[in-house]
Parts: C-alpha cells; structure tokens; sequence
C-alpha cells in the first residue's frame, strides 16, 4: 500500500514537472510570437503612406466595421475569462458552455474580417497593388490566421473537457490556450490604434 502511494506521488510530481516545463515552452513561443508581431507592425508603419497612386487606408476602411469585429474578439476574451473561472470552479459543463460561446465570437470575427478582405479586393484593393496593401495584409492575415487556428484548439479543447473531464493536463492545455487567446486580443488592439484608428484620421 505504501509503495502504491509513493508511485503515485512520484508519478505526480513527474506530471507536475511536465506540465511546467510545457508551460514555460509556450511563454517562450508567445515571445516569439509577439516578436513576429513586432516585425509585422514595424514593416506596416514604414510602408503605410506608399501606396503607389492606388487606394488609400482612408478611402478603404471603414471604422464602423472595424469596431465591430474589436468588440467581437474583446467579447470572446471575456467569456474565455468565465470558462477559466468556471474551470477553477470544477465545473466542466460550464467551461464547455462559455468555450462555445468564445469560439463562436471568434468566427464572426473571422467572418468580418474575411469579408473585409473580400471588399477591399474588390474595389482593386488587394495585397498586390502597393506597399501598404502588402503590409496591411500580410499583417491583418497574419492575426487572422492565429484567431483561426486558436478557434481550432478552442474545439480540440471543448472535446477534450467532454471525453476527459477537468483533469490536470486539460487545465493546463486551457490555460496554455487562454493566455493565446488573450495575447490575440492584445495584438489587434495594437493593429486597431496603429493601422486603423491613424488610417481614417
């Protein structure tokens, strides 16, 4: 019996040490991240005003629109704040609840978004026509496609909470998954207040 619960606490303090280094794995790669972001945001601030006698951002944005996609995505952060809540709480059916709800917010940001892009080219406003459509983007696209894979772990992360229930593992994936969730919401404010905001002034 005693033997049986000091492989147990061994087996404990292994998974501990696991998950701990796995935790600090993904600082390391949000640093990464936000260093590619970094770059991206530098690279638009140089090229904004080239726009090679094409569109400008004043002619092509609409804040309105814009504003619209932030509250989605600030929403979503909030309601994967009560998952987590939910998640210290041992409430399992409450996570999943506010999971849903948080990757929903995240596809009809994505909707927005696509359809923006979608206009713009349009109008003969795609990424090809100038420096600033080229920053524009490949700077927006790159957000974009990190909503769209983070709405992929948020369903991985839904089914793993129905099979597996709240255990060590899943909250740590979970917490993993909101600090990039919440590091996506700190990224578009960044491109809300230096691309669109100065655009339309």
């Amino acid at each position: 019996m005693t033997n049986t619960l000091q492989q147990e606490a061994v087996l404990a303090h292994e998974e501990q040490k696991s998950l701990e280094a796995r935790e600090f794995g993904f600082w390391v790669y949000l640093m990464t991240d936000a260093i590619i972001f970094a770059l991206l945001f530098a690279t638009y601030v140089v090229l904004s005003n080239n726009s090679a006698a094409g569109p400008t951002a004043k002619e092509l944005f609409d804040l309105r629109h814009t504003a619209s996609e932030t509250a989605l995505l600030l929403l979503s952060s909030l309601t994967f704040g009560f998952a987590t809540i939910a998640m210290h709480e041992d409430r399992a059916g409450q996570v999943v609840k506010w999971l849903v709800i948080s990757v929903g917010l995240g596809l009809g940001f994505l909707a927005m978004e696509l359809v923006e892009f979608y206009g713009m080219i349009q109008k003969g406003a795609g990424p090809e026509v100038s420096g600033f459509l080229s920053a524009f983007f490949t700077l927006v696209g790159t957000h974009g496609l990190h909503v769209a894979f983070g709405s992929i772990g948020i369903f991985v992360m839904i089914g793993q909470v129905l099979s597996k229930g709240l255990t060590l593992p899943v909250r740590s994936r979970l917490i993993r998954l909101g600090l990039f969730w919440h590091f996506l919401d700190i990224v578009w404010i960044g491109i809300f207040s230096v691309v669109y905001l100065p655009g339309v002034m």
